[in-house]
């Protein structure tokens, strides 16, 4: 049996979702006005148990490399992830929209992409696009037989 959820009203719930609203918004504005905080897994379980879309999107294409968890608060991850959900049909919030539009015109007028060598302090650097990287956001990292892994490394 599925433990019950501390949503206080399923229906304005999933009109937030389908709004499009962030979960620190919802989180916000539930415990405002029922003075009950939801955490971002609470309303992934809601999402889930409602059939509604996952929020999540994984485009291999704009993030082919398993980040390690130093890196995963990086800019450039974050644009590439941002542009993934907006590929995908999801809708960014004003200020992702922004964001992710000023950084895909950065990356054009200086013709770089985004690379990543864990090996880094940084990971995530810009480099010079060459032909390879044409109509990519990003350096495809060499193909070495190994699979993008998923999950904490």
């Amino acid at each position: 049996m599925a433990p019950p959820t501390k949503i206080q009203n399923a229906d304005e719930a999933i009109r937030w979702i389908k709004e499009g609203r962030s979960y620190a918004w919802m989180t916000a504005e539930h415990e405002r006005k029922y003075n009950i905080r939801i955490s971002a897994s609470g309303w992934s379980y809601f999402r889930g148990k409602n059939g509604l879309d996952v929020r999540a999107v994984s485009d291999e294409e704009l993030v082919p490399w398993s980040v390690k968890h130093e890196h995963r608060n990086n800019y450039y991850l974050y644009c590439l992830r941002q542009e993934g959900r907006r590929r995908h049909g999801k809708k960014l919030d004003e200020h992702a929209e922004t964001r992710v539009n000023a950084f895909l015109r950065d990356l054009a007028e200086q013709r770089v992409v985004v690379d990543y060598d864990p090996s880094t302090e940084n990971g995530f650097r810009l480099v010079l696009r060459e032909a390879q990287d044409e109509g990519s956001l990003v350096r495809r990292p060499a193909k070495t037989g190994a699979r993008r892994r998923r999950g904490p490394q």
